[in-house]
């Protein structure tokens, strides 16, 4: 595949969430999104905490270590009392910031070397793996807000990162139901929505996962339930991880229910 640049890969994303809120009426804002209790002003305001921790960790290591120390003890306390800082604001500056912690994280992780790593909540990531952590944020919460405001989104080539995310975290959907990952390795073949092909894993592996690249970010962000995708597993391992597919740390949520939303 073409060599891809995760910055600008990034900040395109970046750019392209913001196209979903833009000029959406103050009503719109308020709008339920498929997370249960979050409306599209949630979404917004999760997204600018996690760029601002994200941008923070990249620029000031020992500012971030106290930060997390401190959501530690209590994070989804923590989560709770960032989204109440941003929700204060109205739709005009809850955007602006975000657009400013998205900036200043972006700025940040460009500067971060390659070969060094950036301090991250569970532990330190490359400054390209934390970037597409980010896009994976982008992506997940830009589909909740898509799938509240009733748009539909454009997907591009960028989401090999998220792909590549996905098959990093692998084991996190076990890890969150307190499961044991299997002893194995699964292979990945992915069609990208340019039709290109995306293998990832073992060549020889015997168990392995097919299927649109969209769907299995979908899967593993759990937008979209396993039986409403088109995706395949050989072996009945690779059959059972579509089932607890996962790449964020953390509960497993309700996810989304078969049929929930139009093909």
């Amino acid at each position: 595949m073409t060599q891809r640049d995760v910055i600008s890969d990034l900040t395109a994303d970046a750019e392209a969430f913001e196209g979903l809120v833009t000029g959406v009426a103050e009503t719109g804002w308020q709008r339920p999104t498929p997370a249960p209790g979050w409306t599209v002003a949630h979404q917004v305001a999760h997204l600018a905490f996690i760029f601002r921790l994200a941008g923070t960790a990249a620029s000031d290591a020992e500012l971030f270590g106290a930060m997390a120390a401190k959501a530690a003890a209590n994070f989804e306390g923590a989560v709770e009392a960032a989204l109440a800082d941003y929700l204060g604001d109205p739709p005009e500056v809850l955007l602006s910031r975000w657009r400013a912690e998205r900036d200043t994280a972006i700025k940040a992780l460009a500067a971060v070397p390659a070969d060094q790593v950036v301090p991250w909540l569970v532990r330190p990531l490359p400054p390209a793996v934390l970037a597409s952590a980010g896009m994976m944020e982008l992506f997940a919460h830009g589909q909740d807000i898509a799938d509240g405001l009733g748009v539909t989104r454009e997907y591009t080539d960028r989401l090999w990162w998220i792909a590549l995310f996905v098959t990093l975290t692998w084991d996190f959907g076990y890890q969150s139901r307190g499961l044991t990952p299997p002893d194995t390795q699964f292979r990945y073949e992915l069609t990208a929505p340019s039709g290109a092909t995306w293998e990832f894993g073992p060549a020889d592996a015997e168990q392995k996962i097919t299927g649109p690249a969209v769907d299995f970010c979908l899967l593993a962000t759990r937008r979209r339930h396993r039986d409403d995708l088109a995706l395949s597993a050989t072996g009945p391992d690779a059959d059972a991880w579509l089932d607890v597919a996962q790449c964020y740390r953390g509960p497993a949520g309700e996810g989304r229910r078969p049929g929930q939303f139009k093909a």
